[in-house]
């Protein structure tokens, strides 16, 4: 029988990693038969499967709509307390940790910090501008299971979402890193004037040796958070043409395909029209809307945690916690005044209408707060054509 390099107990039976890429849920009869833990909760609540970790606010790129706003001269935690937070990752029982910044190549350690995550039994990943990389520290980031660099566009796209042009260095980084045999997506933020690039950038990127392409929604946190947000988000026009997009990415590229889960309710229509009994089949692709505060948290490079990565950036958002003494687990699963991950539950538990009759809200769960958010609460995403549409009823 096949080793399971890891695996936790739920009440439902148990997650079961398989290798890397691989991560499912089993029943208590299934779970048995593999020889591993189950039946038990880790905590209280839903602990995350995946952790996104700040390991630096560092970053020399000038990128217009960073939602860090990070600079060159940001805060960098020592290498010992990142591995002290890896650790209290492992025992609250998450399975893959996300490094990102800042931009993390401004670390000297960053391969160790991945060795160091493999130890604790953690699967690494990154997200990087692919600044600076050079041909002998990409083979010193083999330990990572999958490296994504972020290219939004050709043909001028990049240096419009991001205010300069590095496409070249991103292109660059690619190449290095599928020459050091490291798994590489690449992530594309889509924006008014990314999307009629998209095809071509997909194109690019399967030249390059790239296996996939993550498609990012455009989200106001961070400089992104002005008053140039709703002319640089994708327009009502490119919100319609999104799927029939996505469909053609699928069927025409060798990449693999996948979406931010913010991009779940822009595609809400799209999805309950092409898509037969969409809730189902969309949650055995693994199609996913928000998963802060259940299946994704974050770890700010200050140590706070969060629900997710932007949410953590808000300073008037009470998601953010304040970890104090206390361990991960024990946060995610304290009381609401502490951690204050009890609002969002609470509307993903009972939003109001359109999302609470929507069909499709058992995969998008009210759409991206991040979003919502801006106007002040939580909320149904007032970016989603049904919520658009319910709205000027």
């Amino acid at each position: 029988m096949q080793r399971i390099p890891w695996s936790r107990s739920e009440p439902f039976g148990a997650w079961v990693r398989l290798d890397d890429a691989t991560l499912v849920a089993v029943d208590d009869r299934l779970a048995d038969r593999l020889g591993v833990p189950h039946g038990i909760a880790t905590g209280t609540a839903t602990r995350p499967l995946e952790l996104h970790v700040a390991v630096t606010s560092r970053c020399p790129a000038p990128c217009t709509g960073c939602y860090l706003d990070a600079r060159p001269d940001g805060h960098e935690p020592a290498f010992e307390v990142l591995v002290a937070r890896l650790a209290e990752a492992s025992a609250a029982g998450v399975s893959t940790v996300a490094f990102g910044g800042g931009e993390p190549l401004t670390r000297r350690d960053l391969g160790r910090l991945a060795a160091e995550a493999r130890r604790l039994g953690l699967v690494p990943v990154m997200t990087t501008s692919g600044l600076g990389l050079t041909a002998e520290r990409a083979v010193e980031l083999r330990a990572f299971a999958q490296i994504n660099v972020s290219h939004d566009g050709v043909g001028g796209a990049y240096e419009a979402v991001r205010g300069f042009d590095a496409a070249a260095h991103a292109e660059r980084a690619i190449a290095l890193l599928v020459a050091a045999g490291i798994p590489v997506g690449v992530n594309v933020v889509l924006t008014r004037a990314s999307f009629p690039q998209l095809a071509a950038t997909a194109a690019c990127a399967v030249e390059l040796g790239a296996g996939e392409i993550q498609l990012l929604r455009y989200k106001p946190a961070g400089r992104a958070d002005d008053a140039g947000y709703v002319e640089r988000r994708l327009d009502p026009e490119q919100v319609r043409a999104l799927w029939p997009a996505i469909e053609a990415l699928c069927f025409s590229s060798r990449l693999r395909v996948r979406i931010d889960c913010a991009m779940v309710p822009l595609l809400s229509e799209a999805l309950l029209e092409a898509v037969p009994d969409a809730p189902r089949a969309l949650a055995a692709l693994g199609v996913f809307g928000c998963e802060a505060a259940r299946h994704l948290g974050a770890l700010t490079v200050n140590g706070d945690a969060a629900a997710c990565s932007f949410f953590s950036l808000m300073p008037s958002a009470p998601l953010a916690l304040r970890r104090s003494s206390r361990s991960l687990g024990s946060i995610w699963d304290g009381d609401a005044d502490l951690n204050g991950l009890a609002g969002l539950r609470a509307y993903h538990a009972a939003p109001p209408e359109p999302c609470r009759s929507c069909a499709l809200f058992p995969v998008c769960r009210g759409g991206c707060q991040v979003v919502s958010r801006r106007g002040g609460s939580f909320a149904p995403d007032p970016e989603c054509p049904r919520v658009m549409r319910a709205a000027a009823r």
